[in-house]
């Protein structure tokens, strides 16, 4: 079963996506802050994380670059951030830091299960193929 780590700091929509994906049966844990998603992370090892970018106590961008300087064991997992900031700034930058993919609020759940579903494929391939995730 395919893990999904939704970190979000707004309960309500935390909620609602950890149950669209409960709903489409993937495995689902999830964190209010950066700090417990990495710590969820570690402990867990999820297939893809879902990333809030604004929140308390560690952001998505300080959340990712803890992961690419300190953690590059995970460095692979898809993290696909999930976002108010639209501009174009932040989705460069979002990428750059090394998120698979970004999407902003409100949240349209076909297109956040599009993308789900890729890096569900990649995983998956990987996994018959014996590469390493």
């Amino acid at each position: 079963m395919i893990t999904v780590l939704c970190i979000d700091d707004e309960a309500d929509i935390r909620k609602l996506i950890v149950e669209e994906f409960t709903d489409a049966g993937f495995g689902t844990i999830e964190a209010s802050n950066g700090r417990d998603g990495l710590e969820m992370m570690l402990a867990k090892w999820p297939d893809i994380v879902i990333c809030d970018i604004t929140m308390p106590v560690m952001d998505g961008h300080e959340l990712i670059a803890e992961i690419q300087v300190n953690y590059p064991e995970l460095s692979n997992i898809p993290f696909i951030f999930l976002t108010a900031l639209a501009d174009k700034q932040n989705l460069i930058a979002g990428l750059r830091a090394g998120a698979s993919d970004y999407l902003t609020k409100p949240i349209d759940f076909d297109i956040l299960m599009a993308k789900v579903a890729g890096c569900v494929t990649r995983i998956e391939n990987d996994r018959k193929t014996g590469r390493a995730f």
